[in-house]
């Protein structure tokens, strides 16, 4: 599995345009044909790490806390599709972010099946492909999908300081403790602990961090990193789902 890994992500070179004349080179021993276009897919890139940031996500909730095992299995699948789709050359963008986004489901998983109610290991768990992707990156390879997985981090992170810094955390536990069907409550008496100027302010500090960090990487013409700024700015639609789900919550 290991040795599998490591060859097909090295076919990954998201910096080399990917729509020159096809001729082939080797990578790894496996015959590879060149990139296909003459400009970065930018565009896609952003669009794809936005949709997977903040849509999956409403899937695998639900998924996690009923069959966790079934959604880690789930994850491993999504890992095997991203090394397949990056053998091919025209795929490599897609296989690229699966790879990157099996990183943060698998994360996800093992944090939110089995240890949801402690969120201060919260962030360790979600960042635990962190070394995986640094080794990648180290070696130049599958940048889009690792820089998807830094984005997506960084807006865990974003978010989590918001709870600590607002003091949310006693109605994290309370609500990973409760059945969901009796959150209502819990969601509304948080919506209420922020209906304050301090509140508002500290939001507004992280909301400026966030747009400023997703917004600043959109001047580069590289695709990896308009797969991170697509990752950090859709933390603010998922922010916002969830606040709005507080608000209207009875």
């Amino acid at each position: 599995m290991t040795e599998t890994l490591t060859t097909d992500l090295s076919l990954s070179k998201t910096d080399t345009p990917i729509n020159a004349a096809p001729t082939a080179v080797h990578v790894s021993g496996l015959p590879v044909a060149a990139p296909l276009t003459l400009t970065e897919p930018r565009w896609p890139a952003f669009s794809a790490a936005a949709f997977l940031v903040s849509v999956p996500v409403f899937f695998q909730a639900p998924l996690v806390r009923l069959w966790p095992t079934l959604s880690l299995m789930l994850g491993c699948v999504l890992l095997v599709v991203g090394c397949q789709l990056m053998r091919n050359p025209s795929r490599q963008l897609w296989g690229d972010l699966t790879v990157g986004f099996s990183w943060t489901w698998l994360a996800g998983t093992l944090y939110w099946g089995w240890f949801r109610w402690e969120p201060l290991i919260h962030l360790p768990m979600e960042a635990l492909g962190l070394p995986i992707v640094a080794v990648l990156l180290y070696r130049n390879r599958a940048k889009v999908g690792s820089y998807f997985y830094l984005g997506s981090l960084f807006g865990t992170v974003v978010t989590d300081l918001y709870f600590y810094w607002t003091g949310l955390i006693p109605y994290w536990r309370q609500l990973m403790l409760m059945d969901p069907t009796q959150a209502g409550s819990v969601l509304q008496s948080a919506y209420l602990t922020l209906q304050n100027f301090d509140a508002v302010l500290k939001g507004s500090i992280l909301l400026s961090l966030l747009i400023i960090v997703g917004s600043l990487p959109l001047v580069r013409s590289k695709t990896h990193w308009w797969a991170f700024s697509g990752a950090v700015l859709s933390t603010i639609l998922v922010d916002a789902l969830f606040l709005l789900s507080a608000v209207f919550a009875h």
